[in-house]
């Protein structure tokens, strides 16, 4: 019942409430598919790490710390990406 009301809303929406709408959709596809992305990178960092403590205890320091630099530098990314996001956001309203 709200779709149809919906629909029959936007039939008589302006091209900018449309264009508004697009820039907004886009904006959260964009920050879903970033937080996904962050989180299955981050958890195939934390399988390799944990396996190649496994193989080789003697060099888990080393792969400790090169697993928490390369978490850090997708959590980066991800931050970046919502920033970005947020910034379409807020130039739509």
């Amino acid at each position: 019942m709200h779709l149809l009301a919906l629909v029959q809303e936007m039939g008589g929406a302006t091209p900018e409430y449309a264009r508004n709408f697009l820039a907004l959709m886009g904006a959260g596809l964009g920050a879903g598919i970033v937080a996904i992305g962050a989180g299955l990178g981050i958890g195939r960092i934390g399988s390799s790490v944990a396996e190649g403590m496994a193989r080789q205890p003697e060099a888990g320091a080393n792969i400790q710390t090169a697993g928490i630099i390369l978490a850090a530098l997708i959590e980066g990314v991800a931050l970046f990406g919502l920033v970005i996001a947020f910034l379409v956001w807020l130039k739509v309203q």
